[in-house]
């Protein structure tokens, strides 16, 4: 089990593996992948439940949807840097017939990819359906789902969390990612999404919310008050509230980087913010 101080240090070098891969190709989405670095490390490193190798099933231990599929550049480097594939193939992202598409797909078989994501507003759907099998299957893991504030603004999500408490999904942990952030702008500014606390407990859930959503500790403590609520008759959500760009000063708290790469300049300042640690690709 890794301490905090080994978690902050692959932190770091996701950082450079996600401005790399979008550098590298003038593609991507940056902003969310950043903010979300720290969470998914967490999630792999500690928080799931998870055998050696990868089978599609995912029978008798976690798993996890990424619903929100265009920060994909974190996913790629979290996976890579946790055994799924190896870490040279992040030399790949977004290249013709790699199977490191800009949006996760499942086509091409890459280890740790369970859904094609990315069309928005679909994961919370799949991940509950999975948590479904799962109780059919009496196997009393959990399934974890990631997705965006921006991505709340779908209403096949609202149908799902309705769903999901109607019949009493309680297996199903869903963190929603709360930058503030979309492609055009603030959320307040495209489409205010009011009290999402407020709307999840109405709908019939627990919420967790975990403030400081880029500190490794708060997101373990989190997470395990989450986890704690499991089993007991109710799905259970997680408001996630992270700074989009986080570790990069020039694309922080702000939209303009949803989905921009950074030039060559950007790039080495990017890099000079966050010092190597595990070795890049």
């Amino acid at each position: 089990m890794a301490d905090i101080t080994q978690l902050e240090a692959f932190v770091t070098q996701v950082r450079r593996d996600i401005v790399r891969q979008v550098h590298k190709v003038n593609s991507g989405h940056p902003g969310g992948s950043l903010g979300c670095a720290e969470f998914l490390v967490a999630l792999y490193q500690q928080v799931l439940q998870r055998k050696e190798g990868f089978n599609m099933d995912g029978n008798q231990e976690d798993i996890f949807f990424l619903s929100n599929g265009h920060i994909s550049p974190v996913f790629y480097s979290v996976l890579a840097r946790s055994g799924y594939f190896p870490v040279e193939e992040l030399n790949t992202f977004r290249l013709l017939n790699s199977r490191l598409q800009g949006h996760p797909t499942t086509h091409e078989g890459l280890p740790g990819i369970r859904i094609a994501s990315g069309s928005l507003g679909q994961g919370i759907s799949v991940a509950i359906g999975a948590a479904a099998a799962k109780k059919l299957n009496n196997d009393n893991h959990i399934v974890y789902a990631l997705c965006g504030d921006g991505e709340l603004q779908e209403g096949q999500n609202w149908e799902a969390i309705m769903y999901a408490s109607g019949n009493k999904v309680d297996n199903l942990i869903v963190t929603v990612d709360l930058n503030g952030q979309q492609i055009d702008g603030s959320t307040d500014t495209v489409l205010p999404l009011g009290n999402v606390k407020g709307k999840f407990e109405a709908f019939g859930w627990e919420v967790i919310t975990i403030e400081q959503g880029n500190d490794i500790q708060a997101i373990l403590e989190g997470m395990e008050r989450a986890k704690a609520k499991t089993g007991q008759g109710k799905p259970v959500c997680v408001l996630l509230q992270t700074v989009m760009g986080n570790g990069v000063d020039f694309m922080m708290h702000t939209h303009a980087w949803h989905g921009k790469a950074p030039n060559d300049e950007q790039l080495a300042s990017a890099l000079a913010q966050n010092s190597e640690t595990l070795g890049d690709y």
